[in-house]
């Protein structure tokens, strides 16, 4: 059995524990918890019937021994202080999206984890929503010939009650706007359908929230195959979350998957049709409850199975790195006003820096 333990009880990490403790991960369970705020603590512990602790490292120093996978579901901000802490007990970390907010901090996490010879995941469940599965395929057999274009909408609904639950949110120390925090997974899918960036440029304001961060943005993406991307960020969408999508066009075929969590096929068109495509588009109408979407279940599962058979992570500290890096090529191009060559370090963006000192956390 896979013991994981989960540091922070906030809003995701519901979700994590409802998969391991409704046996929906194969072989693993919940062994225990860490959470600073007592309350949120307390409620966490009745809730699910495990041990929490205020101090991660009194968890690890007492339950070390039946703990096997660390799960970081804490401030973005705080992902790599608490990875490089958690990585010297020796035990496999998943951290939730973005896996840090600067680059230093993601090169620092990765080697850590190398260090403690324990591996990395960052959670990117898009990656396994049952479209994008079948598109990524399509992609892999050459069914669109030369790609034209692809583009994400991220068209969600936070309102100013959603930033005032937390001070943390939308500040450029710990979580940044639209595209680093809701929009985070979106970027890593355009990335990893349409391969190497070579160019960013992007605009971005704060149109209806009070917080540091943007609550809107465009990007648009250059792709070494000549290629376009385009990035449609917001969570000014009122009343409601109105789409959470991505579409690809190529040469001899398009497909757009859209739904509020790029869970649901809405079209699977291709100059030369093949016999499975209509089971595939049958197949390919989930419905999920929220934003999440399914794919944490199969996330997990692919962690789990990588621990203890071998399998491939399909998305590890190095992976995460790619969609950080396009992330903070975004915020460099939003900060400069100019386009932003991929290869390069910022210098101006203010994700993931203190208040008035302009240094890393």
């Amino acid at each position: 059995m896979t013991a994981f333990a989960l540091v922070g009880c906030g809003r995701i990490a519901k979700r994590h524990a409802d998969l391991l403790l409704q046996g929906q991960i194969n072989g693993a369970t919940l062994a225990a918890v860490a959470e600073i705020d007592e309350s949120r603590r307390q409620l966490f512990a009745k809730e699910y019937g495990v041990p929490a602790f205020a101090d991660y490292h009194q968890m690890m120093q007492e339950m070390g021994g039946k703990i096997d996978v660390v799960s970081v579901l804490t401030e973005s901000g705080n992902h790599a202080r608490h990875t490089i802490d958690l990585a010297r007990y020796g035990k496999h970390i998943v951290v939730e999206k973005p896996m840090a907010l600067t680059l230093a901090d993601a090169e620092a996490m990765i080697r850590a984890c190398d260090a403690a010879n324990v591996k990395l995941f960052v959670v990117k469940q898009n990656r396994f929503n049952l479209p994008v599965v079948r598109l990524r395929q399509a992609l892999e057999q050459g069914r669109f010939g030369k790609i034209v274009m692809g583009t994400v909408r991220v068209r969600w609904c936070r309102p100013q009650s959603y930033y005032d639950q937390a001070k943390w949110r939308g500040t450029w120390a710990l979580d940044g706007g639209v595209f680093a925090n809701q929009a985070s997974h979106h970027v890593d899918l355009l990335e990893w359908l349409l391969g190497e960036p070579e160019t960013v440029f992007a605009k971005a304001r704060t149109a209806l929230v009070d917080i540091e961060a943007e609550d809107t943005g465009v990007a648009l993406i250059k792709f070494a195959s000549g290629a376009l991307g385009v990035v449609e960020a917001t969570t000014a969408t009122r009343p409601k979350d109105l789409e959470g999508s991505i579409s690809i066009l190529g040469e001899r075929g398009t497909v757009e998957i859209g739904g509020f969590a790029v869970n649901e096929m809405k079209t699977w068109q291709f100059v030369d049709q093949g016999p499975e495509d209509e089971a595939i588009v049958r197949e390919c109408r989930e419905t999920p409850p929220d934003v999440y979407g399914f794919g944490h279940k199969h996330y997990l599962n692919n962690v789990v199975d990588s621990i203890h058979n071998g399998g491939r992570a399909l998305v590890d500290g190095l992976e995460g790195y790619k969609s950080l890096y396009l992330l903070s090529a975004i915020y460099e191009s939003i900060a400069t006003n100019q386009e932003v060559r991929m290869r390069f370090r910022p210098q101006v963006s203010p994700l993931g820096l203190m208040p008035q000192l302009g240094v890393h956390p």
